[in-house]
């Protein structure tokens, strides 16, 4: 399915921390080891959370437990291989497992952008239709918003990928990064077809990119405008506050991320370039959960709630 007798690369060589200085990638290993574990337990905690508490069975919190799997399988599908190439002097990556890379973090990472898609209807659902919310937000509803987000994901997942492991590869097999991303492959592509593949990725993503965002705009013109409306400040305050946390995240969100693929070619070195990269691989799945949970305050009292359970439990 993806094209291995096209290639006659069997394997690549991920080259994105090999132009540090060596005394650095132990300090490196050590600060994105404590951020995974902290992105892991961030997100696994909102999902308990969301789970044992019974007030939290709302859309808002059920598709905040969507998000939190999201970032749990793209980090995963990312970062230990990362650590794991910042301790070994053996980089190389089969074809296979660069395909699987891609694709496995591809589908998460695009599901995320559609599931704070998701979650802006939900917000303008809630503020703009309050009487409207149980039929449009139905658990029914909510849980093909779900699904519907994962088949988005998956199907740019299987897109990109397979058309990116059709091209032949032919020549170099390092790979300017610390995974299997889409331009530094193209690089090592060869084919009259590679600019028109080239063309077509990069249009499939920024149209998903951008088409999510704009509606994220969209549902966020409407909210304000009826916030705007409500005669008292509290009630201003007390519904623009259950909008801060998703606002903040899509804010951080697609930042790095036009960052990341609108940046002009070239304008980076390429230890800048992994850096940069950074951003939407380590640090934005970090940030994520502690701005769910610090800028929520529901959502904060739940989690005191299970911290304490679970440390009641332990003293028992």
């Amino acid at each position: 399915m993806l094209g291995l007798n096209y290639t006659s690369v069997s394997e690549f060589i991920l080259i994105g921390f090999s132009t540090f200085p060596q005394h650095l990638l132990p300090v490196f290993f050590l600060l994105f080891l404590l951020m995974y574990l902290f992105t892991l337990l961030g997100n696994l905690l909102i999902m308990a959370t969301v789970w044992s508490e019974r007030s939290l069975h709302t859309p808002m919190y059920l598709l905040l437990c969507a998000l939190s799997i999201s970032e749990v399988l793209y980090t995963f599908t990312i970062i230990p291989r990362m650590l794991a190439d910042l301790l070994s002097t053996d980089r190389s990556i089969s074809f296979t497992a660069c395909a699987s890379q891609m694709f496995f973090s591809f589908t998460p990472g695009f599901t995320h952008s559609f599931l704070l898609t998701v979650m802006g209807y939900d917000r303008y659902v809630a503020i703009c239709h309050p009487l409207r919310y149980n039929v449009l937000m139905s658990p029914r509803g909510c849980a093909c918003l779900v699904a519907w987000s994962w088949v988005g994901g998956l199907f740019i997942g299987l897109l990109v990928t397979s058309a990116i492991f059709h091209l032949p590869f032919c020549g170099l097999s390092e790979v300017h990064h610390f995974l299997c991303h889409v331009p530094p492959l193209l690089k090592l592509a060869c084919g009259n077809n590679v600019p028109g593949v080239a063309l077509g990725v990069g249009v499939v993503c920024i149209t998903a990119l951008l088409g999510c965002f704009l509606l994220i705009l969209l549902s966020y013109a409407f909210i304000v405008s009826t916030i705007l409306r409500i005669p008292s400040t509290e009630g201003r305050h007390k519904a623009f506050s259950t909008c801060a946390s998703h606002l903040t995240v899509v804010v951080v969100h697609y930042s790095f991320a036009s960052v990341i693929y609108l940046k002009p070619k070239g304008l980076y070195s390429e230890e800048g370039n992994t850096l940069m990269a950074i951003t939407y691989t380590v640090l934005t799945p970090f940030l994520s959960p502690i701005i769910f949970s610090l800028r929520n305050k529901e959502l904060k009292i739940a989690i005191k709630k299970t911290f304490l359970r679970i440390w009641q439990d332990d003293q028992q």
